[in-house]
């Protein structure tokens, strides 16, 4: 049986007063999340038996790729994603990696590990991958976030610009979930206390009152989830987002970053659908631009990129 949760009248605590909630609480503390956030507009949350499926376009209401220095030339296009997050979850302490969405903020937008590398083995967990931290590469914009190889935008790091603008921000606010059903909160413990050196496991998680276990946000790396520590039976089968395809057919070429970045870049957008992303490099100027085109989900394209030498490229790209 599904059930659609668009706006819960019921407090938060009531959902999470007890570490082994049942399933009706886990699914109201799911929502509650979302809708004392104020994102129950764009985020719509439906649970059924074994999960809470948070579905959204993954295209937050804030600030996207400005001050992106080592852009992959790629930028961010609705997509929807349905993220599904366990309502019965099971702490296993092994660690699980995936080179793609481990979680969901409460704004629907998937959260990944902070590398750019993708999957990382049990061993490279516990040591810091500093050549693929998307942070400290100049990878992410000022919100924490860029877009991928699936044109779609998501987190690599704390979402501080989601985090400012949720109706209920504080260090008691659930910022997201992962896969597994855990929930993620920020840089300190749910009552503001520090979160002293040493509490946090790999994953960047740790036991939990009121959900037996939780994932935090840290200022240093992992700086947010890296790894799952629940069990997640369909763990192969968690949602990715796909690349968008040429309107004739093929998909469209990755996008190589230009060495040592780009300068001055700038996402803007417009009232009708229209992006555009504009960016200099070695003193020319380069830009990727869509609109909406006739066909719905597809996107009329007008690109200048470093990863197709400088010539100037005109298509239309759907999902």
């Amino acid at each position: 049986m599904n059930r659609t949760i668009i706006l819960l009248a019921c407090p938060l605590f009531i959902a999470v007063a007890s570490p082994t909630l049942a399933h009706d609480d886990r699914c109201d503390a799911v929502a509650a999340s979302v809708a004392d956030a104020g994102f129950a507009e764009s985020v719509t949350v439906t649970c059924t038996d074994t999960q809470a499926i948070l579905t959204s376009d993954t295209y937050p209401d804030h600030d996207m790729m400005t001050g992106i220095v080592g852009t992959n030339e790629q930028v961010p296009v609705p997509a929807e994603y349905p993220a599904p997050v366990l309502l019965n979850p099971v702490f296993s302490g092994t660690p699980l990696t995936r080179d793609a969405a481990l979680g969901v903020a409460v704004n629907g937008v998937p959260i990944y590990d902070y590398t750019g590398g993708g999957e990382m083995s049990e061993a490279d967990l516990a040591h810091h991958q500093a050549q693929h931290d998307t942070l400290q590469t100049d990878q992410l914009d000022v919100c924490g976030g860029h877009a991928g190889r699936g044109d779609d935008y998501h987190y690599h790091v704390a979402p501080t610009c989601m985090i400012a603008q949720m109706a209920n921000a504080g260090p008691e606010a659930i910022i997201g979930w992962a896969f597994d059903g855990f929930p993620i909160y920020g840089d300190t413990n749910p009552d503001g206390s520090t979160i002293e050196g040493g509490v946090l496991d790999v994953c960047n998680g740790q036991t939990d009152d009121a959900f037996g276990y939780r994932y935090n946000t840290s200022q240093d790396a992992p700086y947010i989830v890296q790894c799952l520590m629940g069990e997640l039976p369909n763990f192969n089968d968690l949602p990715r987002v796909r690349p968008l395809s040429a309107a004739s057919g093929g998909g469209a070429q990755p996008g190589r970053p230009p060495q040592g970045g780009v300068q001055n870049l700038v996402f803007t957008q417009s009232a009708d659908g229209s992006r555009s992303m504009d960016y200099s490099f070695e003193g020319e100027e380069y830009y990727i631009r869509y609109s909406p085109a006739a066909t719905e989900n597809c996107y009329d394209y007008t690109t200048k990129t470093v990863t197709n030498n400088g010539d100037v490229m005109v298509g239309e790209f759907c999902r």
